[in-house]
């Protein structure tokens, strides 16, 4: 499985943008970020497709360890995460999706979300890989 974070805005450079790279070096499987442009497209259909969405579904850690688990076991190639800039995501990008993820109710700005999104995804294989990283309740 190769993990793809297609990231609106500029985030080179930044803590935050530090912070996402320091979890993402961490995983078992490639994962790296795409900082994409105004008006940028999805570059290839990635076999799974997660926008994250204040509108989205909310998942708890191990919620989303189970799902990245099932992608996992389906044999999928390549799992793409799609982040917005300050404008949000085209309805066109939401319809694409195969889910629409959310981290709780609120608006976040796009550079902590990279990092948020990296910690969840270093997390969830923690959770996946039994390691004492994630001591749930």
């Amino acid at each position: 499985m190769q993990i793809l974070i297609l990231a609106g805005g500029r985030g080179r450079g930044t803590e935050e943008q530090a912070i996402a790279e320091r979890y993402l070096a961490r995983l078992p499987v490639p994962a790296r970020i795409i900082e994409a442009g105004r008006g940028w497209q999805m570059p290839d259909r990635p076999d799974v497709t997660v926008v994250l969405d204040e509108k989205g579904t909310s998942l708890s850690s191990e919620a989303f360890a189970a799902r990245l688990s099932g992608w996992r076991d389906r044999s999928v190639r390549q799992l793409a995460f799609v982040i917005g800039d300050a404008d949000g995501h085209p309805q066109s990008m939401r319809a694409q999706a195969d889910l629409l993820l959310a981290f709780g109710p609120a608006t976040w700005p796009h550079l902590l979300v990279r990092a948020m999104l990296a910690e969840q995804l270093y997390r969830a294989f923690a959770i996946l890989s039994r390691h004492p990283y994630h001591r749930g309740a």
